[in-house]
């Protein structure tokens, strides 16, 4: 009897695609038309399955001749238990608890497994310097198995003959140094620790970060009243005969190393508890040679505490332009006040407000009676709730997304098309959004931080928040990060909105807003946005050509 011979397929598809094991990925070439500028990382995936009875480790080969510029990884899927909140809209890819591709991971020995009857996926990166020649590449794909070729796909890429510019939006994704010294069980500030952070944020920058959470004290963000997160503070604190001495090395370690990975901006964390400022944050101190819990949940915000903020910030503000990093930082008293918490806020700010002239000040906040009252410099409404700042028309306004933002607007959760993570640099873009803010860089907790949490294993913050929204970056063994889907995608919509500033530098505003609405049956909102992949890549290859004819 004939033995049936094994069929090993790929399908190219774009990185807007998310493939799942169960789902055959439909080919489009319309979608797969590659072109970008100079100095940007370019992705698209090839699909893979065979009709094998087991699993097969096969060598994955590219043939380019920008091949030293091609990255391939493994598209892992993570388990999913909670997808989305209670209010979805019908731009979900799935609501249900499963398996997601998300997680991207280094090929060992240029190999993976094809699994038969399951379409997995590698994501392929052209990471174009700025040097590179323009032109067009074609790039080839190739599965083999010892001197056997099993399958292969070619696609090409235009690589255009002008440069990326810098990016100029403000992007923060809150960086939690104890989730980092937690999940690998390092001392605090310990050498290691320094180096898992520093990893970390190289990854960060690379990727479009370029202000950073800094830890005064431990940062007071989703941590259950009564409860406290592992202590990460650089402020060393002593308390002697009732005064207040403050040592400020490892906070200049930490601005050092920031700016030698790249940082640009600081934002010094938050002075006052979540949710309306209430309380103190943690802060500990050496006091009577012991170290001591001095301020938390036990302390109010007016009183004792705000006669030490009174000693503290004329040193801090005082290093903060020995260091030269004034201009650039940002202070934060609460995140996410309600307008029930109007009157904590208010007496919070009034108490320390002469102590930061000529600091900037932000929150995310989204009732606009905050800023209508003078109390918050630069609100940072959630995208959701920004358009009442746009109707006053409140100028070079930030925005931000998390798990409420779930309903008719931009996000990133692993249940939802990519596209969706996508739209947001022409959002940017049309708005003028000077900044962008997102509350989960490497949160490896569960809600309110009562638990210490595997990533790979549970995506979702405990069943709090929607899959994704926590972390765009999983804890790697080396003390590397490894990235996601989410976060490669991210930075394609920080490209978009590069080259949408570049576009406008030489042809006007007018024009790129002709390229992005043209077609569009109704204008580009925060709410309103096309959802087909074809339209994102086919305005990104248009912006680009017409880059291209007038360099």
């Amino acid at each position: 009897m004939e033995q049936k011979k094994e069929m090993y397929e790929i399908r190219l598809v774009s990185s807007l695609e998310k493939v799942f094991l169960e789902e055959r990925p439909v080919y489009r070439p319309e979608c797969m038309k590659l072109t970008c500028l100079k100095g940007e990382t370019i992705s698209f995936q090839a699909a893979c399955t065979s009709t094998d009875s087991e699993r097969r480790r096969v060598t994955v080969q590219v043939e380019s001749e920008i091949k030293d510029l091609i990255r391939v990884r493994q598209v892992e899927n993570v388990p999913v238990c909670k997808a989305c909140g209670n209010r979805t809209d019908d731009n979900y890819l799935k609501t249900e608890a499963g398996l997601y591709p998300d997680l991207l991971r280094e090929l060992e020995h240029n190999e993976t497994y094809i699994y038969p009857q399951q379409w997995r996926s590698l994501w392929i990166d052209i990471e174009t310097p700025e040097d590179v020649l323009a032109g067009v590449y074609p790039v080839t794909i190739i599965l083999t198995k010892g001197q056997e070729k099993l399958a292969e796909a070619r696609t090409e890429v235009t690589i255009y003959n002008a440069v990326l510019p810098k990016q100029k939006i403000l992007h923060t994704e809150w960086f939690y140094a104890d989730c980092l010294a937690d999940y690998y069980h390092v001392p605090v500030f310990s050498e290691e620790h320094w180096k898992i952070m520093e990893n970390y944020i190289r990854e960060y920058v690379k990727r479009g970060g370029n202000m950073i959470l800094t830890p005064l004290f431990t940062p007071a963000l989703d941590t259950a009243i009564g409860h406290e997160r592992t202590t990460t503070q650089l402020l060393d604190i002593e308390v002697k005969s009732g005064e207040y001495h403050f040592g400020f090395e490892k906070l200049k370690r930490w601005v050092d190393l920031c700016r030698s990975c790249g940082i640009q901006y600081f934002e010094m964390s938050h002075l006052f508890s979540q949710w309306g400022a209430a309380y103190a944050p943690k802060v500990v101190a050496l006091k009577d040679g012991k170290e001591e819990k001095i301020f938390g949940w036990h302390t109010p915000a007016s009183g004792k505490y705000t006669d030490f903020l009174h000693v503290l910030l004329p040193q801090l503000t005082g290093k903060l332009k020995e260091w030269g990093i004034a201009e650039v930082t940002w202070f934060h008293l609460s995140d996410e006040p309600r307008e029930e918490d109007l009157d904590s806020y208010r007496a919070a700010r009034e108490s320390i407000e002469d102590l930061l002239d000529g600091f900037h000040t932000m929150d995310a906040l989204s009732d606009y009676k905050f800023y209508e009252h003078g109390l918050v410099e630069q609100p940072v409404p959630a995208n959701d709730a920004i358009q009442e700042f746009l109707n006053h028309g409140v100028e070079n306004l930030w925005t931000y997304y998390c798990v409420s933002q779930s309903y008719e607007v931009s996000n990133r959760f692993m249940a939802m098309p990519s596209l969706r993570n996508r739209i947001y640099g022409l959002q940017l873009y049309k708005y003028r959004i000077a900044g962008i803010l997102h509350w989960g860089y490497n949160f490896y907790n569960s809600q309110y931080s009562l638990e210490k949490l595997n990533p790979y294993q549970v995506t979702d913050a405990g069943g709090c928040f929607a899959a994704g929204d926590p972390f765009l970056v999983y804890p790697g063994t080396d003390g590397y990060p490894e990235e996601s889907i989410r976060m490669m995608v991210l930075e394609e919509a920080l490209q978009d909105l590069r080259a949408c500033e570049l576009l406008e530098s030489l042809a006007g505003r007018e024009t790129v807003m002709e390229c992005i609405e043209e077609n569009l049956a109704e204008p580009l909102t925060f709410t309103c946005f096309p959802k087909t992949d074809y339209y994102l890549i086919a305005l990104r290859n248009r912006i680009n050509r017409e880059i291209a004819k007038r360099i």
